[in-house]
């Protein structure tokens, strides 16, 4: 399933799922960090409830174990975390993540290194991305990350 509504988004999403899972993970985060003064979160109360059960358990563990889950249901790796995020709604996935780029944000999850570049072969896709409308790129995360999760 996806909701990427034109072509633009739609070669955006297959470009962002050949990169792999630490420039994923990266692309997310520095994807939020460009649009979250515009967020406003309305999810229903089943996917925030959902969605705050996942962070939790990630917020609960060491520093790496946290970046290894989130590795683990980017990479959709056969894990607990992993199946536990691939049972929830679409929207709770995408909740999921704005809670730990919130969490990165007030330092409660493991950060992206202050100094991490992402790789020369995105350059072009971010352009692209920042192409979009803001609709249009909350329909790409929601597409990117509702792929995520245990197969």
């Amino acid at each position: 399933m996806t909701f990427t509504t034109n072509e633009t988004s739609k070669q955006a999403l297959q470009k962002f799922q050949g990169f792999d899972v630490d420039t994923q993970l990266a692309i997310l985060w520095f994807g939020y960090l460009d649009i979250k003064d515009q967020l406003t979160p309305a999810n229903a109360t089943s996917a925030q409830e959902e969605a705050a059960a996942l962070y939790h358990a990630i917020l609960a563990m060491p520093k790496e174990q946290q970046l290894q889950a989130q590795r683990d249901i980017a990479s959709r790796a056969d894990t607990d975390i992993s199946r536990a995020y691939k049972a929830v709604s679409s929207s709770s996935k995408l909740d999921v993540w704005l809670r730990l780029a919130q969490g990165m944000d007030k330092g409660e999850i493991i950060t992206v290194p202050s100094d991490y570049q992402l790789p020369a072969e995105t350059n072009d896709f971010v352009a692209q991305i920042k192409q979009l409308d803001f609709e249009e790129r909350i329909n790409f995360t929601r597409s990117a990350v509702i792929e995520m999760g245990a197969k």
